[in-house]
């Protein structure tokens, strides 16, 4: 079944709601974590892993794997609810967030051992950096392997995003695929109140990247773009996604005060409740 016809699109939406109730109990659960950014990037993270990943959860460490480089390291719920609808772990893990000696903490860490993790992720910047490293080493040993790697639209506001972009530019990594969760949206509030973003697409056209725009709640949308990524071979892709904060949850669509929030017990049944429609 092609994912990009109406039929492929509605098992994907299916993914993206289980993951979406994944992420809200489990934060219920904690009692804490960021559920704005993790519900507008949630489609995202289903179009890689179930439409345009290659990647074996039975063998995380297999060789010809593409790679996934979360950048935006407090999303990890979103992360780790996709990981485990893929079957890298059990669901049941999924309520263990942030507790003691759990795997799932609130930053991902490699130290934890969990299966499908490439990166621990903390400090925002950082990622696309390790992003290009991989794909200038695979360029080296002359492997197809494509690496994606996703940002927050606030996180550009780091300097070392822009530096990465250069050096990969640079080096014409064509299998480096940047995915930025544009919901305009960061912890103090518009991310054009805090420090403005915009022209975005034309500022990494201008950085000699092959820069693509597209409805990052719309399957098709992000499918077609993350195709258009393939076809391109003497430079690295962004896809822009426009997104909305909390996505799927009305109450809270769109508001900068759920970026770092997590929802009391009582307001998770509803929210799921809502989510599962």
């Amino acid at each position: 079944m092609d994912p990009r016809s109406e039929n492929g699109s509605g098992r994907l939406e299916e993914l993206a709601g289980s993951i979406r109730q994944s992420v809200i109990r489990s934060l219920a659960e904690a009692g804490s974590g960021h559920l704005g950014g993790s519900m507008s990037s949630a489609d995202i993270l289903t179009a890689l892993y179930f439409s345009v990943l290659k990647h074996h959860p039975a063998e995380p460490t297999w060789p010809g794997r593409d790679r996934f480089i979360l950048s935006i390291g407090h999303i990890a719920p979103v992360l780790y609810a996709t990981l485990a609808e893929a079957g890298y772990f059990p669901k049941e893990e999924m309520l263990t967030l942030r507790k003691a000696g759990s795997r799932l903490q609130g930053h991902p860490g490699r130290d934890h051992k969990l299966p499908g993790l490439e990166l621990s992720a903390g400090s925002l910047g950082q990622g696309l950096s390790v992003a290009v490293g991989m794909a200038i080493a695979f360029k080296i040993d002359g492997l197809d392997n494509r690496i994606y790697c996703l940002n927050g639209d606030g996180e550009l506001q780091e300097g070392s995003v822009w530096e990465a972009a250069m050096s990969a530019a640079h080096h014409k990594l064509d299998k480096l695929c940047l995915i930025i969760d544009r919901n305009g949206l960061q912890i103090d509030g518009s991310t054009e109140t805090v420090m403005a973003l915009e022209p975005l697409k034309k500022k990494f056209e201008a950085f000699g990247w092959n820069a693509l725009e597209c409805d990052g709640h719309d399957f098709r949308s992000l499918l077609n773009a993350f195709q258009k990524t393939r076809l391109e071979t003497s430079r690295p892709s962004v896809i822009i996604a426009k997104t909305l904060m909390g996505k799927g949850i009305k109450s809270i669509e769109g508001d900068y005060r759920w970026h770092g929030k997590s929802p009391s017990k009582e307001q998770a049944e509803e929210m799921i409740k809502e989510v599962a429609k």
